[in-house]
């Protein structure tokens, strides 16, 4: 927890494992209250909005209607890029990636998240040397990836499983495996050292949501 923090007033990322996305990729016509509900009912830990396509407006009026949902399940909420809509919100953490928070001028967690924290910050990391810079600023947990060639991040090189071996190792603060994780190569990922995962199309494009969790978080459950 950190400093000024009060208990309970933010959710805590540690014993959360299962990190779910709304993307508005995805979406496909579905309801952003209702995938919301059928990840929370899957046994997602935390749900992340993640719309690269929609305007601060847009952003805010999904995570309006998505609130309620996790709340309601005791799901952390994260908004992806935009520290405005996350506080307007009252979401529990936005995530950035290196540039949106080191190339814009930030060095420490606080000068986002504020001093009281107001809300929680995860960053996203792509090799051992940014994950250093990424756990010096002093997040509430780093995501550790692609680990996966994956088309949520077109363009983007795998670190494959070797970053996961190190983060195993070097890392002491909450940290999500991330990247073209399917049912399929779990077990890999989790023999690497992971105790925490990101998933996004391997859910999203599931034909039953809600079962596609399940079936994710049942294999955590048995790993653990």
């Amino acid at each position: 927890m950190k400093s000024g923090q009060s208990p309970g007033s933010l959710k805590s990322f540690e014993n959360r494992r299962f990190y779910a996305f709304i993307d508005t990729t995805y979406l496909r016509g579905r309801a952003c209250g209702d995938l919301a509900k059928a990840l929370c009912d899957g046994g997602a830990d935390v749900v992340q909005i993640r719309a690269k396509d929609l305007s601060e407006d847009g952003i805010l009026r999904m995570a309006e209607a998505i609130k309620p949902v996790t709340d309601r399940a005791s799901v952390a909420l994260v908004i992806n890029d935009s520290p405005n809509v996350a506080r307007k919100v009252g979401a529990d953490a936005v995530h950035l990636g290196q540039e949106d928070f080191f190339h814009s001028g930030y060095q420490r967690a606080e000068e986002v998240t504020g001093v009281p924290a107001k809300m929680g910050l995860g960053l996203s990391t792509h090799s051992p040397e940014q994950a250093v810079r990424a756990v010096a600023a002093g997040p509430d947990y780093i995501a550790i990836g692609p680990v996966f060639a994956t088309p949520t991040k077109p363009g983007r090189p795998p670190v494959s499983l070797d970053y996961v071996r190190w983060a195993a190792t070097n890392v002491t603060l909450p940290w999500f495996a991330i990247g073209g994780i399917t049912l399929q190569n779990l077990d890999d990922v989790l023999a690497a050292g992971a105790t925490r995962i990101c998933v996004v199309s391997a859910v999203l494009n599931a034909d039953d949501t809600a079962k596609a969790c399940r079936e994710f978080t049942k294999r955590l459950d048995s790993r653990s």
